[in-house]
């Protein structure tokens, strides 16, 4: 218009494209900061339904009896611990065992609180499933702000049922759970340039998990890469620091074995031999050999239409993939277990940052989202999540009651082992340990064994194994309480 002064931003201003709601409309005026960043009734609905399906699902697997020892018991023990007020041991590791000399992770010291008003495991599953339901937050309202309603509901959705979280929620507890709201609401304001809050987000990352400081370490050169330099070098400063700290001072420190017992990616495939020869393998071609590895890197991105990785905020992936596919545990190259929670808020961040800076058309915009809804349906038949929909999931097998009746003989404090999926119902009240596991506490006052367990997941011993295992226990003292639909409860008669 005629007499209109433009006036240019200041300088080190950084412009954004024009506001857009309902793929791609644009309004005539950007709302202002309050308004962009109001979370809207729908959001909270989103977040709350996804929060009641993870713990709908993770709360009826424990129910069914399929919890496990490794590591929903493990995690209750740890809390336990803090709740009684005490450093963290857990029984299932070995006889009162540090777990900070196992993985450093004192965030989970703030599961307490709630484990004081629930004793109970299920405490742990409703906490992660509130913590993993929060992070569809930080990116609906990024995506609603940038690029509508519509495209914010899509990629929510998208997010929330994504594959990685499903084989997170649907195997136990972890407390990698922290790290899933912290990195979306830290990658969040990264992709938005608010980069001192990225910074502030990130930080707590250190008190989550060991390796994650090398994520805030990644985190820190983004944010430098960003346009901050000082704050982007103190940030990977701290994260590299804390990473170090971690594995070379606090972990020895606490491991009875004065050592650090887990070096993943120096951990060498089907046995303990290694080498250099061997640490250059795996760190070269290693990487994507088995092909299992290209499998979860390409399932990785698929959601996103490989769109993720034209975004620098992927490379904040970069560390735990590494980790995993250096590592000679077979379980971290897949897509099972709790692996891959971390990654989805990375990814999918790096998606949404990456349809940002395209500044798609409308029809194109369309075209990425359905593709992305096609894609994250397509794949959720594979994951946990789907169970819900399954009628076994709501069936109760009549074994589960004659277990409890069983179990309840076992008075509280008393010390217990138990065999791999009963242990999760006896931690919230008794010293419980694994059954056939050679660190277990020796001669306990119970021993339960669910004998009918499926030969392809009794673990750790065999049918063979267990079976003269429990001859052997009542040759030496135990007698037969119970033996009654293939659970087997003993106890010292000395």
């Amino acid at each position: 218009m005629e007499g209109t002064v433009m006036q240019a931003p200041p300088a080190g201003t950084a412009t954004r494209p024009p506001q857009q709601s309902d793929f791609g409309n644009q309004t005539e005026a950007k709302p202002s900061h309050r308004s962009q960043s109001q979370v809207e009734w729908w959001i909270w609905v989103l977040a709350g339904a996804l929060f009641f399906a993870y713990m709908a699902l993770s709360l009826r697997i424990h129910q069914r009896m399929l919890s496990n020892s490794y590591d929903l018991g493990i995690f209750e023990q740890v809390v336990r611990s803090y709740a009684d007020g005490h450093l963290p041991v857990s029984e299932l590791k070995a006889p009162d065992f540090p777990v900070l000399g196992d993985h450093f992770s004192p965030i989970l010291a703030l599961v307490a609180p709630f484990y004081w008003l629930w004793r109970s495991p299920n405490a742990l599953l409703v906490v992660q499933a509130a913590l993993v339901a929060a992070s569809v937050v930080p990116l609906a309202v990024w995506a609603r702000r940038e690029l509508g309603s519509t495209a914010a509901a899509v990629i929510g959705i998208c997010y929330g049922i994504s594959w990685g979280l499903a084989s997170g929620v649907g195997f136990d507890f972890h407390e990698v759970a922290f790290a899933v709201p912290l990195l979306a609401f830290s990658l969040t304001a990264l992709g938005s340039d608010r980069l001192r809050a990225a910074a502030y987000w990130a930080l707590p990352l250190l008190l989550v998990k060991e390796d994650l400081g090398l994520t805030v370490a990644m985190i820190g050169l983004v944010i430098a890469r960003r346009g901050d330099r000082k704050l982007g070098i103190i940030t990977a400063s701290a994260g590299l620091a804390g990473s170090l700290l971690a594995l070379l001072v606090f972990l020895p420190a606490a491991n009875p074995s004065g050592s650090f017992a887990y070096w993943y990616w120096l951990d060498s495939p089907g046995g303990s031999e290694g080498g250099l020869t061997d640490l250059l393998y795996k760190n070269t071609i290693g990487l994507i050999t088995p092909a299992t590895k290209i499998s979860t890197f390409v399932l990785v991105l698929a959601p996103t239409l490989f769109l993720a990785l034209r975004s620098p905020l992927l490379w904040i992936a970069l560390p735990t993939l590494l980790w995993r596919f250096a590592s000679g545990n077979t379980f971290h190259w897949g897509t099972g277990y709790h692996y891959s929670l971390v990654l989805m808020p990375i990814v999918f961040a790096a998606f949404l940052d990456a349809l940002i800076r395209r500044r798609s058309s409308t029809s194109s915009l369309r075209r990425y989202l359905a593709g992305s809804a096609a894609m994250s349906l397509l794949i959720l038949p594979q994951f946990p999540l789907w169970q819900l929909v399954q009628p076994g999931t709501w069936r109760t097998d009549p074994r589960i009651a004659v277990a409890h009746r069983l179990m309840d003989q076992i008075p509280d404090g008393a010390t217990v082992q138990a065999s791999n999926q009963l242990v999760p119902q006896l931690t919230n009240r008794t010293s419980v340990s694994l059954y056939g596991w050679r660190d277990s506490r020796p001669n306990p006052q119970w021993i339960i064994v669910d004998t009918w367990v499926p030969r392809d997941k009794h673990w750790p011993l065999n049918v063979i194994e267990e079976k003269m295992s429990l001859d052997r226990a009542r040759t030496q003292g135990y007698r037969t309480v119970a033996d009654q639909n293939g659970f087997v409860l003993l106890s010292r008669t000395g």
